[in-house]
């Protein structure tokens, strides 16, 4: 039982073709959002931790 032989040269480059595929999609993703779409997300996310940063309780005096 052998194995097929594997051309490294045709692996590495779909390996690359990929890669450069999913990296493609992630900018995509990152920068594809209009902004119209994607300010109001921000505010909210925005608006949220700053709450969240307010109600945080301070931490006590070790002094």
């Amino acid at each position: 039982m052998t194995s097929k032989p594997v051309n490294l040269r045709q692996f590495r480059k779909r390996k690359q073709r990929e890669d450069k595929a999913k990296q493609a999609e992630a900018n995509r993703v990152a920068h594809g959002t209009p902004k119209t779409l994607s300010e109001p997300v921000r505010l909210e996310r925005d608006r949220l931790l700053r709450e969240l940063e307010a109600k945080k309780r301070d931490a006590p005096d070790t002094d």
